[in-house]
């Protein structure tokens, strides 16, 4: 069980600390030192090495989470307040982050592509919004999920 519970984390911090470090410390570095006409393909390039983890750890929460689930409380009847809504919270994050990926981020590959810088900054600004409000909702699981039974 110790091992589900590794893997489950580290899903964890590799998603919600990502989506923190490039909304709180890469986005406003971008800003300051990348021309605007390039931005659009930084974005690109960084998000695409990132949303292979992110499916990875989206993978490895859903299998983890289920599995504990399963053997620890017995399903879902057995498991506390804080397990239901950290399980509701990541569902919807995990719908969130596919939206992310199959339309604005498909949309952006496709204008960095195309070269069109415009496009592809309008993208990077519907993936920042929609990325913020991930990480909320990330920071919020993460407090639910170490508070436990403790909150």
């Amino acid at each position: 069980m110790s091992f589900a519970i590794a893997l489950h984390v580290l899903s964890a911090v590799i998603w919600v600390g990502g989506m923190f470090f490039a909304y709180m410390a890469m986005r406003p570095a971008v800003v300051e030192v990348v021309n605007e006409s390039q931005r659009g393909v930084l974005w690109c390039h960084t998000l695409s090495r990132f949303f292979r983890w992110v499916w990875v750890a989206v993978i490895l929460l859903l299998v983890t989470g289920y599995w504990m689930l399963s053997s620890v409380f017995g399903g879902m009847a057995g498991a506390g307040w804080h397990i239901h809504v950290m399980q509701g919270l990541g569902i919807v994050m995990m719908l969130l982050y596919s939206h992310v990926y199959f339309a604005p981020f498909r949309r952006l590959k496709l204008a960095v592509a195309n070269q069109d810088p415009k496009e592809a900054g309008r993208q990077v600004g519907q993936i920042r919004k929609l990325v913020g409000t991930n990480l909320i909702l990330g920071v919020i699981v993460v407090v639910i999920g170490a508070g436990g039974g403790y909150l």
